[in-house]
């Protein structure tokens, strides 16, 4: 049974505490000349009972704050991102390898991201409260989707800010006579006070009054304008919003712009500066049939009043696009004049794509983070819908068909699982930048495709209509959509089977990894049929897509051997026509074999005997007669065989059929897919006939076939050229493209003329194809390199209507693919010439975005590097460099960065462009700049394949880029932040995404005071409490950070599964890697009985007990793993976690108290308990089962806390009790296996504490000198570890008088101990034998019990004869004076111990070779009653 869900309304992050804004009004005031914005800002909001509201602000000075008109106090918590060189060189100092500074990255960046999750503006709200009748009056209609108005009394409250921003940084941008905001993530706070959160919206009135020449565009719609009678006048533009958005969709753009109302639409205004008027006049022309085709589809108007478009300077933007609430602002660079044709469809299809942004993102917003692909997905769908409607039905099946191949080769891990909370919530919203950004994209509209697929394309037309009409409904306040809503609609209005969408959902979205098919076929002539073969794989390892499922692998290990829902068609061409049949099911074996009955027969064949004059192999010097083996490929009546040819999956598909049945789908099959795939193989194939070649010319020839296609038959062709084949596909290239534009009299090219734009961009393509051929010396042929100096010496724009960069750019960019030999090389010159030549024209008449210019730049870094031996690169250096001065254009001195970057990294090495990178990334002004550099420098880092010896990276460069990720630039630049860890993470050779990075690590690198000025809740500190201090003296600080693969790999599972099943073992590998030392310990441990929510890097104080009040659970498994594996820094004591499922939760203890324990422990015994732990461990100690008894154990992890002296943390005996606790009112919380060994004699001590649950503090724990027994056992079998009762706290102790108790004490624990086992499970048993029959992991439980049993019999034997055996000893030593005991190893006969460990587990000891025995155990039990409850 599914476990239930957390309520909706605890995804809130709790420091808001309940607050919400109703409404928001935002006045400000904007001096463009003294770069001055100020003004104040109100807002409505329903305070909690706390009487706190916090909101997030940045970069701003807070003047006053008041409430209901009444100045009130503040507190304001700027962040501080200024940081000392000599702090950076001691908080870095463990820094010195890819890992650990990858490891320090994920920490950085975590901590970061959580830092913005926090309120850092807190207003007091406590005043008296109102009349409730004027409260009502003043409460308005929740539109934000929150149910406020089920709260019949909220304390409703006006609070006013004034401000001004004190750094327009981020989120608000000045730039010459232009002020704009973009959408960062979490910046919207960077220039007005809110709740910065998606799940917050409110309406908002907007009024910005700036200079009167100037035009302050802003989201909703312009109520009026008002004109000061100000010297010089001032204009106020008034704005309102009444759909309530979240504030980061809350958009504003100041500048002296043109105005162009669109001439279908009334409502859609376009802006820009006036240089870039007749662009844009041209660009969005077509823009009202977008506007149309969305209007249409979804049978409903524009859900906002207006529409407008602006469009500022490139170097201006952040990104090439920035939504905003009925506005959206674009870099200039997307538009384009009447000349160009290249950058029509790219700039057509941005535009369609913001504008169905404003209805699936905008306008419907995702109901939480899961929710978030379902909007992109949709707002991509209505874009491939107008890509099929005004671009061809060919352009969009064949980017679908791209993009569907981009994320079967990356669709491998957990960070693409669309709706998982490992890829959501725990992301921050990271997973929607970068390439998995992309892929996450694209496979949401290819999943939502294959609905449509399933149910049809009007049924799903009605889902989005029914979704967007639900939306616009004035009764409904929620605008929001969810998965679990898009589902029901698919039931209820697609018609799709419940069946089948229970298994689609998780398996599409909920989890990662594509189908892998591997085909091949046989023709049964006798029957007449097809007999397929189908192997089945995934693109995700079975573990990657269990994780993403969040699912116990041993139990419902589902996803390798289920498959995926439906059925798949195979479409069989034959003589008689075509034959679809949708047999090959993707779930189930993953092996299969289909039988397809063909519906066309051959005519019988008379074979005549060969003559005398012919061969054997039956062909004839004189005549075409057929081979044997040609004549045997056509005794089948298949011509070519697809599968899934409408695209229903998302799959990957190798197919294996004969080169002829290839050729024919090449050549006759219609779809843009099957010719793609049939080219792609056709390249593929190892040996290339002259047939294969000749198809592939007839395709490049046919002006019919779609223009994208044929230019992948030009590289095909291009890629067969060999001397095996004559260099044919040279020869086919050169010869169709002079067929089209030499003039075949002089021999020489014609004027250009691109009036055919298909034909256009095919020649377009042709010198690239002819530059990638390439002779037996992977040269380039004299041929190519000749045909291409033709091309750019006798190039001729007269009297062509449209504009030629693009060409010359591609003929550019040939050259740059030519590979030069001895012969050819003197041809190199002139091409140098030529480039040249263009670059002098360009500076003198700049091209459209400088493109030519780029062209040149980037063909001669590459030309400098195949040539390095013949050409000086410092003389290419000093060519470069000036293009990288600041007055250049914005995208000449990004390429012109990138190529100085290129030469770096391949003469140089990785580390010496990382450090360029770092200095031209501070030379960067330009947001955009920044993350073009950064990610250039990625995949240059993805190009590295290892580090070598003589390639490092230096410890200096990593600590930079650690610096810049947590500096202001980063903070301003959300995307350089990310690209700049992506960075790290590739250089650590680990995927470029924040998933799987282990959440225990991130306070490792936190400031000296950062980890205190964020706290969500109110904590009880200790007084003595210091923030953490790394030592100087700590020893080999690299081995403390550095995490290896091996545990990291460890950690990342354990964070993917339950707590008590992999915590230990993490534990038990990390301790196994500790080597043994001789310091003496001081161990202090930490009992908290519920976890505390956030940790401090704080030093203990010297009092054995403290107490805190903790207020949420949490979980995280792998404390100790991490503890024990940065053994030699000083203990960091971090937040405990608990399985938040339902079944593991009790509900009924709502205070929480925590306890410390401290024990002392001798320099002498140091080493004989890492060797009795590591020798317990090894001897069968592994996962404990988790038992539903009606007294069960919370999970407690005992991390050492950081003491007041520097002591060595590295062989702290801490073991892990894997355990739980459920509904009862009885909780038990242990500490297992901490190991004291004292230099006499062992004794025991049990100490047992009982609290009230209602009581919030804690109180020391008496000690009971009573109750005592002996516990040396480290042979303890694995199945009886799971079952020992954890009841008994041993400590050693020197006393040789109480050694005469230790016989008597045992033997009452152990009667003690078998009377609640056995009633403990007596009732486990009658609790859970209804609830869990069918439960896999009750039945295993029960399994163990048996065996458990059995072994209880088979040491019933054992018991009796050491019993006798010591008690014959134990009387023969009465006689003599007690002497202290020493630590014997395990492979001694020590009957005392072995009786002993006998008694206490109930279980057959192991055997060891070679492994000193363990020292004592220290166990807790704590017992927590209900009130009330006897």
């Amino acid at each position: 049974m599914a476990k239930p869900r957390k309520p909706k309304n605890e995804d809130p992050k709790p420091e808001n505490s309940g607050a919400l804004v109703h409404h928001q009004k935002l006045c400000l005031s904007i001096d463009l000349h003294k770069r001055l914005v100020y003004g104040y800002t109100e807002l409505e909001i329903a305070v909690p009972e706390i009487g706190i509201v916090g909101l997030h602000a940045e970069n701003l000075g807070i003047e006053s704050v008041s409430v209901d008109g009444e100045p009130t106090e503040f507190e304001y918590y700027p962040q501080q991102h200024q940081q000392q060189a000599e702090d950076d060189d001691r908080r870095w100092s463990s820094v010195d390898s890819p890992a650990s500074a990858a490891d320090a990255a994920g920490s950085v960046y975590l901590s970061a991201l959580e830092k913005e999750l926090v309120p850092n503006l807190l207003i007091n709200c406590c005043k008296p409260a109102k009349a409730e009748s004027e409260q009502l009056e003043q409460q308005p209609v929740s539109e934000n989707g929150f149910h406020s108005s089920a709260e019949p009394k909220q304390n409703v409250r006006v609070v006013r800010i004034n401000y001004w921003i004190e750094k327009a940084e981020t989120g608000i941008h000045f730039k010459d006579n232009v002020l704009h905001t973009d959408n960062q993530i979490r910046r919207a706070r960077c220039w007005f006070p809110c709740i910065d959160d998606s799940s917050q919206r409110c309406c908002y009135d907007l009024e910005f009054t700036v200079a009167h020449n100037l035009v302050a565009v802003s989201t909703g719609s312009l109520l009026y304008q008002v004109l000061s009678k100000d010297n010089p006048p001032r204009k106020t533009y008034v704005y309102k919003l009444d759909v309530p958005v979240a504030a980061r969709w809350i958009s504003l753009a100041v500048a002296p712009f043109e105005i162009l109302p669109d001439h279908q639409f009334s409502l859609i205004s376009h802006m820009c500066l006036l240089p870039n008027l007749s662009k844009m006049r041209n660009t969005v022309e077509y823009f009202h049939s977008a506007f149309s085709c969305y209007k249409d589809y979804l049978s409903a108007d524009f859900p906002f009043n207006s529409y407008k478009q602006v469009f500022i300077e490139p170097e201006m933007a952040v990104s090439s696009m920035s939504l905003g609430a009925s506005m959206n602002i674009f870099s200039s660079q997307v538009l384009f004049d009447e000349k160009l044709i290249d950058q029509t469809i790219d700039t057509r299809i941005k535009l369609a794509y913001a504008l169905a942004r404003q209805w699936f993102g905008v306008y419907i917003t995702p109901e939480g983070p899961d929710d978030e692909w379902l909007l992109d997905g949709l707002s991509g769908f209505l874009t491939d819908f107008f890509i099929k409607k005004h671009l061809g039905n060919n352009e969009a099946r064949y980017r679908r068909y791209k993009a569907n191949c981009a994320v079967c080769k990356v669709d491998s891990s957990g960070a693409t699982a669309l709706s998982c909370s490992a890829s959501c919530k725990d992301l921050y919203g990271t997973h929607c930048m970068g390439l998995y950004g992309k892929i996450r994209s694209w496979k949401a509209v290819a999943i939502l495709q294959m609905l449509e697929k399933q149910m049809g394309p009007e049924s799903f037309r009605r889902i989005l209509q029914t979704v967007v009409s639900r939306a616009q409904d004035k009764t409904r306040s929620v605008k929001t959509l969810s998965t679990k809503e898009f589902r029901h609609f698919a039931n209820k209005v697609g018609n799709l089977e419940r069946p089948f969408l229970k298994d689609f959902f998780p398996r599409w979205v909920g989890s990662c990894g594509c189908p892998i098919l591997r085909m091949g076929f046989s023709y049964n002539k006798r029957k007449n049929i097809v007999e397929l073969a189908v192997l089945r794989g995934c693109t995700a390892s079975q573990t990657s897509s269990t994780s993403a499922l969040d699912i116990n692998p041993n139990t419902e290990n589902r996803d390798g051997d289920s498959g995926w829902p439906g059925m798949m068609s195979i479409r069989v061409y034959e003589l008689d026509g075509m034959y679809d049949h949708p047999i090959l099911p993707m779930a189930g074996e993953a092996w299969q074999l289909l039988e397809i009955q063909c519906h066309s027969k051959l005519a019988a064949r008379r074979f005549q005997k060969p003559k005398k004059g012919l061969k054997l192999d039956g062909s004839d010097d004189n005549g075409d007669v057929p081979s044997m083996d040609v004549r045997s490929s056509t005794e089948s009546p298949l011509l070519w065989i697809r599968a899934d040819p409408d695209m229903e999956y998302l799959a990957e598909i190798h197919f294996n059929q004969p080169v002829q049945m290839w050729i024919n789908q090449l050549e006759k099959d219609k779809d843009v897919i099957a010719q793609a795939q049939a080219i792609s193989t056709l390249e593929a194939l190892p040996q290339l006939s002259f047939s294969v070649v000749n198809a592939l010319n007839n395709f490049l020839t046919d002006s019919k076939a779609f223009w994208r296609v044929r230019i992948e038959a030009a590289f095909a062709l291009a890629s067969s050229a060999s001397e095996e084949t004559d260099f044919a596909g040279l020869l086919h290239l050169i010869k169709f493209y002079k067929s089209r534009r030499f003039d075949s009299d002089i021999g020489l090219p014609k004027p250009n003329d691109f009036h055919d734009f298909a034909e256009y961009f095919v020649l377009e393509a042709i010198p690239h194809a002819v530059a990638m051929v390439r002779a037996a010396d992977k040269k380039s042929p004299r041929e190519a390199i000749e045909f291409v100096l033709q091309l750019l010496k006798y190039n001729d724009n007269n009297g062509n209507p449209y504009s030629d960069v693009f060409w010359l750019a591609a003929l550019v960019q040939s050259v740059g693919e030519l590979e030069f030999g001895k012969q050819s090389i003197l041809l190199l010159s002139s091409l140098l010439k030529r480039i040249d030549r263009l670059l002098q024209c360009d500076s003198l008449m700049p091209s459209y975005n400088g493109i030519l210019t780029i062209s040149c730049i980037r063909t001669l870094a590459q030309i400098a590097l195949k040539l390095s031996g013949f050409i000086p690169l410092d003389r290419v250096y000093e060519l470069v460099k000036p293009f990288r001065d600041l007055k250049a254009m914005w995208q000449v001195r990004i390429e012109a960065s990138r190529a100085l970057l290129d030469l770096e990294f391949h003469l140089k090495g990785i580390d010496a462009a990382l450090l360029l990178f770092i200095k031209y990334v501070q030379e960067e002004p330009s947001l955009r700049g920044q993350l073009k550099l950064a990610t250039h420098v990625m995949r240059l880092c993805q190009m590295k394949e290892g580090p070598s010896s003589n390639d490092e990276i230096s410890s200096q460069n990593l600590i930079s880029l650690l610096c810049l990720m947590e500096g202001r630039m980063a903070f301003n630049n959300v995307f350089l932040r990310h690209y700049l860890f992506c960075i790290l993470q590739v250089i650590a050779k680990r995927p470029p995404t924040l998933h799987g990075v282990p959440r225990e690590n991130r306070t490792l690198q936190m400031g000296l005071t950062d980890a205190f000025n964020y706290q969500r809740n109110i904590f009880v500190l200790d007084p003595d409490s210091k923030p953490l201090e790394v030592p100087s003296s700590t020893q080999n600080p690299a081995q403390d950070l550095a995490v290896s693969e091996g545990l990291k790999d460890a950690i990342d599972e354990v964070a993917k599964n339950v707590l008590h099943e992999a915590g230990k073992e993490v534990h038990d590998k990390a301790v196994k890697e500790t080597p043994p030392t001789q310091s003496p310990k001081q161990l202090q441990t930490e009992i908290p009985l519920a976890p505390p929510l956030e940790t401090q890097n704080a030093e203990c104080p010297q009092e054995p007990l403290t107490e805190a009040h903790n207020t949420e659970f949490h979980r995280e498994p792998s404390t100790e793993a991490r503890n024990s594996e940065f053994h030699q820094e000083p203990p960091i004591e971090t937040r405990i976690e608990v399985s938040k499922e339902a079944d593991t939760i009790s509900n009924s203890h709502e205070r929480k108290t925590k306890i410390k324990i401290k024990v002392k422990q001798s320099s002498a015994a140091s080493r004989a308990d890492t060797d009795n732990q590591i020798a317990e461990r090894s001897l069968g100690a592994g996962r404990n089962d988790i038992d539903h008894g009606p007294t069960s154990s919370v999970s407690v992890d005992a991390p050492p806390r950081n003491c007041a002296e520097t002591i060595s943390t590295g062989h702290h005996n801490i073991e892990e009790v894997n355990s739980w606790h459920d509904r009862g009112s009885r909780m038990t919380a242990s500490i297992g296996s901490a190991k004291i060994v004292s230099d006499g004699d062992e004794l025991v001590k049990e100490l047992q504490c009982t609290a009230d649950s209602s009581v919030i503090y804690s109180h020391p724990l008496p000690e009971d000198p009573s109750s005592s027994s002996i516990i040396q056992d480290n042979n303890i079998d694995a199945d009886a570890r799971r079952y020992a009762s954890l009841q008994t706290l041993s400590i050693a102790r020197r006393d040789p008088d109480e050694d005469s108790l230790r016989k008597e004490a045992s033997g009452r624990g152990k009667e003690k101990h078998k009377s609640k086992e056995k009633k403990r499970k007596r009732e486990d048993h009658k609790d859970h034998k209804g609830r869990h029959h069918d439960d896999p992991e009750y039945l295993e439980r029960k399994r163990l019990k048996k065996e458990k049993k059995r072994k209880e019999k088979e040491l019933a034997k054992l018991r009796s004869e050491e019993a006798k055996r010591s008690s014959l000893e134990n009387s023969s030593k009465k006689e003599e004076p007690p002497q202290p005991k020493p630590v014997v190893p395990s492979g001694y006969n020590n009957n005392n111990s072995r009786i002993a460990e006998v008694r206490r587990v109930e279980s057959k000891p192991e055997a060891s070779e070679g492994i000193s025995s363990g020292a004592p155990k220290l166990r807790i039990k704590y017992k927590n009653q209900m009130l009330g409850k006897s």
